[in-house]
């Protein structure tokens, strides 16, 4: 691997190089058009007489780059005491699509009836905002939609203000998301064709795990980069939503368990058996995996037939399903927690594999600060709210925050496949190790001659000069 040539001026340089492409990210996003926008109606302000519906809002002109649409509405309150106001109520929705002839179509032929919960804080008892309607995707060029609050009657006098916010994808953010994940898709081909031709001369038993699971995650980023996005915008479907929801799903899952096959398998050489080794940690990561994708499928089957539809109010065993996968994800860390001291125990003064470990977890360990920030900046101390399948891409800002975290995973790709990717000498070290001659058939990844201990340099003054290694060479100056 290319890994044991590099010096310490070399991995500076790569850390450096990975700072800057997503800086460079970074900054492109600051200058985009924001995710969101917003049309808001102040019902109240329309001179209706009622305070509690029916309120009729219609939607602007939509197009596929719309994308999704959300209707949230906010209810002010004014209340003399200091108490929090929590109401039980009902809410029923009419919706109506209008088609590109201007005919009115019906969507559902009942009115959907959902129950809610009101809850207004003091001082300034600005109720929390609930979501009335979300539509995946936009099947009409307009939607005209019918809400009236059943169970508020009582409280209405002191209803201050009641605002409906319509909010839907920027078309321009949409360009520029065709545009980006285009160009990642390209990256990450030319990026897994080089890795691949750079081992195309080596046997797969040579391969470490490293680069066996760089063949696997790159093909996997590629599909996370979704090559089949644009047709979000030439069909009329929720399939191609839900398919990169799942590549997503899917490589997100199988990069948390690289990190746990490498450094357990960093040292454990030799044959690795799928019941001991590769079964506890597919569980785990299945388990995961399991959850989020039928939580996507559960919530998107039932938005179908429902646009009010929310699993956290209308799945019975939500609570149980959120409970399951956070202790599945506390088992997950503290399994890495507990592969990783192991790993440093056994491994800090082998010249080799602490070599692999210190890179591996300093270049991870910067990657999950980032996306630890990156998380925090989106979604703040809200981040675990109930209903955040629906509202999570209703959260962002600007295209930086949608650029920040793309780049970040596929920069992290990248490198790691620079690093692992054979180095020039591999070919001739390889063939060394293939010759019986040299009795090392049966090495460790560890041991594999990526550059000798000592080598014999050209005659200089008719004596062969003998050197050590450029790793070995390091690590005496340092």
């Amino acid at each position: 691997m290319r890994l044991y040539t590099l010096t310490r001026r070399h991995f500076a340089l790569v850390f450096a190089i990975f700072l800057m492409c997503f800086v460079l990210t970074v900054l492109i996003g600051v200058t985009g058009p924001k995710v969101i926008t917003e049309n808001s109606y102040n019902v109240l302000s329309t001179g209706n007489e009622s305070k509690t519906g029916p309120f009729h809002i219609k939607s602007p002109p939509l197009s596929n780059y719309n994308q999704q649409l959300w209707l949230l509405c906010v209810i002010q309150m004014t209340q003399n005491n200091e108490e929090d106001f929590i109401k039980n109520f009902q809410m029923n929705v009419e919706l109506k699509g209008v088609m590109q002839d201007a005919s009115i179509m019906r969507i559902s032929d009942n009115v959907h009836r959902k129950s809610r919960f009101l809850h207004c804080a003091q001082p300034h008892q600005l109720c929390d905002e609930f979501i009335v309607v979300h539509l995946g995707y936009l099947n009409y060029t307009q939607y005209q939609i019918n809400v009236s609050l059943k169970g508020l009657e009582g409280k209405s006098q002191n209803i201050q203000n009641v605002t409906f916010v319509i909010k839907t994808y920027n078309p321009k953010f949409s360009q520029v998301e065709i545009w980006f994940r285009f160009v990642f898709v390209v990256l990450t081909f030319v990026v897994t064709c080089m890795f691949a031709h750079s081992l195309r001369k080596f046997s797969m038993r040579d391969w470490g795990i490293e680069q066996k699971w760089m063949s696997i995650l790159l093909p996997l980023l590629l599909l996370y980069n979704d090559p089949f996005f644009p047709l979000s915008f030439l069909t009329n479907s929720w399939f191609p939503g839900t398919l990169d929801t799942f590549f997503q799903a899917l490589f997100l899952c199988a990069l948390l368990l690289f990190w746990l096959c490498v450094y357990h398998g960093i040292r454990v050489q030799g044959e690795r058996r799928f019941l001991t080794f590769y079964l506890p940690k597919l569980v785990i990561v299945g388990l995961l995996w399991i959850s989020a994708v039928t939580l996507g499928i559960w919530q998107l089957a039932n938005e179908l037939q429902d646009p009010t539809y929310q699993y956290n109010m209308d799945m019975k065993h939500f609570q149980g399903m959120k409970i399951f996968f956070l202790l599945v994800v506390v088992l997950y860390v503290l399994y890495l927690v507990f592969l990783l001291v192991r790993a440093w125990s056994e491994l800090k003064n082998m010249p080799y594999s602490d070599l692999r470990l210190k890179f591996l977890t300093s270049l991870t360990f910067l990657v999950l600060i980032i996306s630890t920030v990156i998380l925090y900046l989106r979604f703040g101390s809200k981040a675990l709210k109930d209903n955040f399948v629906a509202e999570l891409s209703t959260h962002y800002q600007n295209s930086a925050e949608f650029l920040s975290f793309y780049g970040l995973l596929n920069f992290y790709l990248y490198t790691l496949a620079f690093i692992y990717s054979p180095s020039r000498n591999t070919l001739y070290d390889s063939q060394m190790k293939d010759n019986p001659a040299f009795s090392m058939l049966n090495d460790s990844d560890d041991e594999v001659i990526y550059g000798s201990d000592y080598e014999v340099m050209p005659l200089q003054n008719g004596r062969a000069i003998k050197t050590t290694s450029k790793y070995q060479d390091e690590t005496d100056s340092d």
